[in-house]
């Protein structure tokens, strides 16, 4: 039985403090501390034996999110993710970092870029499961008619990121 090491990083940001693991350079997840159930089964999926390692800006990657958050929303575009998912889920989050920076889109539209217009309630599934918010924009879906839906971090967070990203809310 291999134990995996991820680094841990706890990160400051306007909106709360989030949790950031990452390993061999690569970020495996963020999200906001009080996701911690999420994350918990999160990472037991996924790792099965694992150890957290307190780390300062592990490769670099917390300065990234720092950056977002202090004003430069493209910092976080070249970050290399990996988290974990089924293959139709990593299309999904794929698709939501091809959302551009200050835009939006709905979940027909996410399934529509894969290919699969009726796979709304599967994107949306998908968009849900994801373990890397910001990096992987999930934030950046709306409804189809222009209203905030649903986001693990809170609608007012959702609202938050949009605006700071220069997205137009309806």
């Amino acid at each position: 039985m291999t134990t995996i090491a991820l680094l841990k990083d706890t990160i400051a940001t306007p909106i709360g403090d989030m949790i950031l693991l990452a390993h061999d350079g690569v970020l495996v997840l963020l999200e906001f501390v009080e996701a911690s159930d999420r994350i918990e089964r999160e990472l037991n999926h996924r790792f099965k034996h694992y150890e957290l390692i307190g780390h300062a800006n592990p490769f670099g990657l917390s300065g990234k999110v720092r950056a977002y958050y202090a004003g430069d929303c493209s910092a976080v575009d070249d970050i290399e993710t990996d988290g974990g998912g089924t293959p139709f889920q990593r299309r999904v989050w794929q698709a939501l970092r091809e959302i551009p920076l200050g835009e939006t889109r709905s979940y027909g539209e996410l399934a529509q870029m894969l290919g699969d217009k009726n796979a709304m309630r599967a994107v949306g599934s998908a968009n849900h499961r994801n373990p890397i918010s910001v990096v992987v924009p999930c934030h950046r879906v709306i409804g189809a008619d222009g209203s905030m839906t649903g986001y693990g971090g809170g609608l007012t967070r959702k609202e938050w990121l949009l605006k700071h990203e220069g997205a137009l809310l309806l």
